[in-house]
Order: C-alpha cells, then sequence, then structure tokens
C-alpha cells in the first residue's frame, strides 16, 4: 500500500495481510474461501468471542503489532478485546476544525477522492460503481451527479469511532444488507465491495454545502455498525460522535453535490497519483466550492 501524510512524507509498506490476500484472490479456492469467510454468519461468531473476557488476553499484543500508541486513549482496564477496540479517546487528541463551512474527516483512515460523472459513474482502483447501486436509491442517487465521492478506509491501527462530517439536520439511517468482504485495495479488481457489503447511511442537509452523504461500510469480521441516532431526523453538529465499528478494518464513504464543495488538493493529487492520504478525525478535507 502507499500512502502520503498531510506533509507530503510518503509510505510504502506491504504486511502479512496484504501478501495473504494476493495469494487468496489469486487463486480460484482462495476466491472460495474468502467468499465463505465474508458471510455474516462468520462475523457473528468471531463477534460473540472478540466480546468474551477471553479474548482480552489477545489486547496487548494486537496493540503492540499494530503501533498502537496506548497512552493516547481513556485509562481503564479492558473486559474483551472489542471492548478494547472500541476505546474512547483521550480530550484533546483528535482537534476539531471550527472553520465554517468545511467537511471534516470523520474518522481517522486513509483517505481517496474521485470525481463522480454526470452519469453518477466513479472509479475506485479499476472498480467501477454507480451512485445508484451504492445507495440503491435511483431518486436520491440523481442529486450526486457531478459530485465527489470520497472512500476513508479504516485499518485496525486507527481509533474506530466516527463523528458527523458536518452541521447539518440528518435524516433516518438506512441499512442496506450484504456480506462482509474485506475492504483491502487489493480485492477491489476481484470485488466491487462497496456495493456488496453491509452498509448504513444518512443523508445530512447543510445549509451551504449542500446535502452530504454519509455511509458506513462494514468489513470482514466486522458484524456489526454501531450508530447512535439511527431513527427519525436530527440537528447535528460536526465533531458530534456518530457511532463505531467493531474489531477490524472497514470504510466511511462521503457523497457530496456537484459544484458545492471541492477536495483538498492534497487529497485529490494523491489520488490521482496512486497514493492514499494519512488523514486524522477532525481534519478538513473539503471546502465551499
Amino acid at each position: 500500500m502507499k500512502y502520503r501524510d498531510r506533509k507530503g512524507n510518503e509510505y510504502e509498506q506491504t504486511t502479512s495481510q496484504d501478501e495473504f490476500l494476493s495469494k487468496m484472490f489469486s487463486s480460484v479456492p482462495g476466491r472460495c474461501f474468502m467468499k465463505l469467510l465474508s458471510a455474516p454468519l462468520i462475523s457473528k461468531l468471531s463477534r460473540f468471542f472478540l466480546n468474551s473476557r477471553f479474548s482480552s488476553a489477545f489486547v496487548l499484543r494486537f496493540a503492540e503489532r499494530n503501533d498502537i500508541d496506548i497512552f493516547d486513549y481513556e485509562n481503564k482496564m479492558y473486559n474483551s478485546f472489542n471492548d478494547f477496540f472500541i476505546r474512547r479517546i483521550k480530550p484533546g487528541r483528535r482537534r476539531i476544525d471550527s472553520e465554517k463551512n468545511i467537511i471534516i474527516a470523520p474518522s481517522d483512515g486513509k483517505a481517496s477522492a474521485y470525481e463522480i460523472t454526470n452519469s453518477g459513474v466513479f472509479v475506485v482502483k479499476n472498480s467501477v460503481y454507480t451512485v445508484e447501486s451504492l445507495l440503491r436509491d435511483t431518486k436520491l442517487a440523481k442529486r450526486f451527479l457531478g459530485g465527489t465521492a470520497f472512500i476513508i478506509r479504516l485499518t485496525p491501527d486507527d481509533y474506530h469511532r466516527y463523528c458527523y462530517c458536518t452541521d447539518g439536520e440528518k435524516s433516518h439511517d438506512r441499512e442496506i444488507k450484504g456480506v462482509l468482504h474485506t475492504v483491502n485495495p487489493i480485492i477491489n479488481k476481484y470485488i466491487q465491495v462497496y456495493k456488496e457489503n453491509c452498509r448504513e447511511y444518512c443523508m445530512i442537509r447543510t445549509k451551504e454545502l449542500g446535502d452530504v452523504i454519509q455511509m458506513e461500510v462494514g468489513a470482514t469480521l466486522v458484524g456489526k455498525i454501531s450508530n447512535l441516532h439511527p431513527y427519525g431526523r436530527r440537528i447535528v453538529r460536526k465533531g458530534e460522535e456518530k457511532g463505531y465499528f467493531e474489531f477490524g478494518g472497514s470504510t466511511i464513504i462521503l457523497l457530496t453535490e456537484k459544484g458545492k464543495v471541492k477536495a483538498d488538493e492534497d487529497i485529490l493529487q494523491n489520488t490521482r497519483e496512486g497514493f492514499e492520504t494519512k488523514i486524522l478525525q477532525g481534519e478538513a478535507i473539503a471546502r465551499l466550492g
């Protein structure tokens, strides 16, 4: 994987997971095995174990392997692995950009930005998506023709609580059932993960920035997306906690309307050059166009 941080420093990293997935998806038996692993039942069984007190024995090793600085997080005893995974960060460790008329990163992660064509298509790592297939709503999809799709991919080392990306009035959450493929970019040439995986989304109506879709996408061994305000309409504030993912990497997708906002240039340039951009929750990623 190739990343750049917001200062332009470059990182290239191939993990054991990357090598494993590349090997598995390059063969028919491997793809069949990964398809079995993506079944929601497997994630439910995994979650049962990861919520048990026995799983707490893996916390320290996991933190060490993923270079997680425990000092950044609340000081407490964790009763299970998932209790650790959804840990809260200490106040002040993530700064919410308070500048008006910007969209912030709702989570830590590795971000990319893609133009949505006037026909509703955008391309992620050679995988072609339509907004309609993502939302499963033809009428709603038309609002985002010509806009921008932001893909924010979380990996196990990231903070897995997420917030609202802007001020506005949110709709109720819509849940779309699906499977739970890994969201590692390696498999994009084999599977259109973002339209096949379980996902939930809401629309946030803003005064200046237009309508914004904020979508959470589940992944392998992430059997549960926990949103705190799933029902009814409500006024939300930028930086207000929206929910959290349980164990595993996952993804947040933001869709913006044509001509309303412009993605930050470093994210656009990095995406064009094949790099993801390392971001932290609360950083500006787009602003009034």
